[in-house]
C-alpha cells in the first residue's frame, strides 16, 4: 500500500459525509432565516416610520430612530444566522458589548443630549418659532437638532444649546399659550388723585386696539384690564396694570402702554415722583 492509499484510508468520510450533510442543512435553514428575517426588519422599519410620521413627530428623529433600530435588527439578525451555522457566537457578543461599554463611556455627554433630544422631539415642550429662555439665553427656536437646539436671540446672535441641559433644566416656553398677560407698574406722587390716575390709565387699556376686553369663554385665566394700588413707597404711590393680548402682539401692547400711560399722566400735569435728598445748612457763628 502506497502513502496515498494509506492517507485516503485515514480519512473519515463517514464523519465527513456527516458534517457536509449538517452544515449544508444549517446553510438552508440560515439561508431562509435570512431572507425571513430581512423582509421582517423592512417591514418593522415600514411599519415604525408611518407610526412616528401620524405622531408628527419631527422628521431628524424618526430616521435617526430608524437606522439605529435597522443597524441593531440586523446586528440580532447576524448573531441568530452565525449561530445557525454552528460558530459560536459568544465571542461575538461580548466583543460588541465591550465594544458599546467603551464608546458609551467615551461618549456620555453626546449620549446624553442625544437622549435630551429624542425627549424633546417626542413630548414636544417647544417647537420651531417658539420664544424660549434656557441656560441665559432668550430667542426664538429655529431648529431642533438631534444633539442641540438652535435659537436666534434679539440681537440676531445664533445660541446652541445642548438638549442635555435643556430636558433636564428649567425652560421658559412664552409662546406655548395662546394670550399673554401684560403686568405694567406706574408710580405718582402723593397727594394725586387716585380715582382719576386710575380712570385714566383703565381708559387707555379699554380702548386699546390689541387687549383683551372681556373673559375669553375658552380660559379660565384670560379676564378684562384690572388696575390696583400695589405699593406706598418713600416717594410715590405705585399702581399695577393686568392686561391680555395675543402672544405675538406682547412686546407691541408692552412698550406701547407704557408711552402711551406716560404722555396721559404727564398730559394731565401728574408728577412722577423720584428721590430727593433735603440738605440743611446749619449757621452756628
Amino acid at each position: 500500500m502506497n502513502i496515498l492509499d494509506k492517507i485516503f484510508a485515514a480519512v473519515p468520510y463517514e464523519q465527513l459525509w456527516q458534517w457536509a450533510l449538517t452544515f449544508c442543512k444549517n446553510l438552508i435553514v440560515a439561508a431562509i432565516v435570512y431572507f425571513i428575517g430581512r423582509y421582517l426588519i423592512k417591514l418593522l422599519i415600514k411599519l415604525l416610520t408611518k407610526m412616528l410620521q401620524k405622531s408628527k413627530v419631527d422628521t431628524t428623529l424618526y430616521t435617526f430612530l430608524s437606522s439605529i433600530i435597522n443597524v441593531v435588527c440586523w446586528f440580532v439578525l447576524v448573531i441568530i444566522i452565525v449561530g445557525i451555522l454552528g460558530i459560536e457566537t459568544s465571542s461575538f457578543i461580548a466583543l460588541f458589548a465591550s465594544a458599546g461599554m467603551a464608546v458609551g463611556m467615551a461618549l456620555s455627554g453626546t449620549l446624553q443630549n442625544f437622549a435630551g433630544g429624542v425627549m424633546i422631539l417626542l413630548f414636544r415642550p417647544f417647537k420651531v418659532g417658539d420664544f424660549i429662555e434656557a441656560q441665559g439665553y432668550a430667542g426664538i427656536v429655529k431648529e431642533i437638532q438631534i444633539f442641540n437646539t438652535i435659537i436666534r436671540t434679539g440681537d440676531a446672535q445664533i445660541i446652541l444649546i445642548p438638549n442635555g441641559t435643556l430636558s433636564s433644566g428649567t425652560m421658559k416656553n412664552s409662546s406655548k399659550e395662546l394670550y399673554r398677560r401684560v403686568d405694567l407698574e406706574f408710580q405718582f406722587e402723593y397727594g394725586a388723585d387716585y380715582d382719576e390716575v386710575k380712570g385714566a390709565i383703565m381708559d387707555i387699556l379699554q380702548n386699546h386696539p390689541k387687549v383683551i376686553q372681556s373673559t375669553v369663554a375658552d380660559s379660565t385665566i384670560v379676564t378684562a384690564p384690572w388696575i390696583g394700588l400695589v405699593r406706598l413707597g418713600d416717594s410715590g404711590v405705585t399702581v399695577v396694570t393686568r392686561s391680555w393680548c395675543k402672544g405675538p402682539d406682547y412686546w407691541d401692547v408692552y412698550f406701547n402702554l407704557n408711552e402711551t400711560v406716560y404722555q396721559m399722566l404727564k398730559e394731565r400735569g401728574f408728577m412722577f415722583p423720584f428721590n430727593r435728598v433735603d440738605v440743611n445748612i446749619l449757621n452756628k457763628n
